[in-house]
């Protein structure tokens, strides 16, 4: 039987930064972030119609495995709004369950957009009166990065994070991430540049992150933002813990890596759910160990 971990204190104060409850997290919990992805083949593997009630019981069930032991759970939005209406209320009950067990929740949402709309999609993930209020989002900078203007500034009120697209784990993101911009930086330089601004000054660790795929190899890039650094393509994406320190080299310690796949396909049980992510845990802490142990 896996042992019970303390739950993230919900007792904060009033207005603390998401990166200071974020690294509270990642110091009890270990440094890692399980996605919830309810996509068709998974719900199929786990003996589940691909229908409203096989994903209830799926969300359901890896809450019910996760939330009061892994630091960060992120329900992937699409996955939820492709039901339409119930899937959104499934979606709701899930973020509600999961802060109550203690994870932080991050919304895999990746909005952008300008103006008003981007004030719009703040009032949803960020203002703490909305239902799918959640302790962090995924945006896309690709309108500039000042088109986020609304989002940071909500997050900032509700003490909720962002995290900030720069260099993702798929392929193609390259052909705009890798781009040079006017001054000859590449433009996913430019993004983590604006992130550092943003973190100017942090306690602990700033509450603007930024993705930053376990694929790369080399990112190649300054990942020094004072800010958590998600990195997806950890299991599925041929990722693994041991892949980190090429990637992250000195930032590691703020790197929470983010594993989908690699986890839920131990399902349903809840047994097996928890035992897979406990050993990606230990992994990512034995990476974390040894990269900080080895000179530079």
């Amino acid at each position: 039987m896996t042992a019970r971990q303390e739950p993230v204190p919900r007792e904060n104060p009033p207005g603390e930064p998401f990166g200071v409850r974020l690294r509270r997290a990642m110091d009890t919990r270990g440094p890692l972030c399980v996605g919830i992805d309810p996509h068709g083949s998974l719900l199929t593997a786990w003996g589940l119609g691909d229908d409203l009630a096989g994903l209830e019981r799926f969300t359901r069930t890896t809450v019910e495995a996760l939330a009061d032991r892994v630091a960060v759970l992120k329900p992937q939005s699409a996955f939820f709004e492709r039901f339409g209406s119930r899937g959104i209320a499934v979606l709701e009950k899930a973020v509600e369950e999961a802060r109550a067990a203690g994870a932080l929740v991050l919304m895999d949402a990746k909005r952008g957009d300008i103006g008003s709309t981007m004030e719009a999609y703040a009032r949803t993930y960020l203002d703490k009166d909305s239902p799918l209020f959640s302790d962090a989002v995924t945006l896309s900078p690709y309108l500039g990065f000042g088109s986020l203007r609304p989002a940071l500034d909500a997050a900032a009120v509700s003490g909720a994070g962002v995290f900030v697209l720069a260099l993702t784990s798929n392929p193609e993101g390259a052909e705009v991430q890798r781009a040079t911009a006017a001054d000859g930086r590449p433009l996913a330089q430019v993004v983590l540049d604006h992130i550092a601004a943003e973190n100017r000054g942090a306690p602990v660790l700033g509450s603007v992150g930024a993705v930053v795929g376990a694929t790369l190899g080399d990112a190649g890039v300054d990942l020094a933002v004072n800010g958590p650094l998600l990195a997806p393509g950890i299991g599925a994406q041929g990722a693994t813990p041991a892949d980190l320190p090429g990637v992250f080299g000195a930032a590691i310690g703020n790197v929470v890596p983010s594993v989908s796949r690699g986890v839920l396909r131990y399902g349903p049980g809840v047994a097996a759910l928890r035992e897979a992510a406990e050993r990606f845990t230990a992994e990512v802490r034995t990476a974390v160990a040894a990269a900080r142990d080895t000179p530079s």
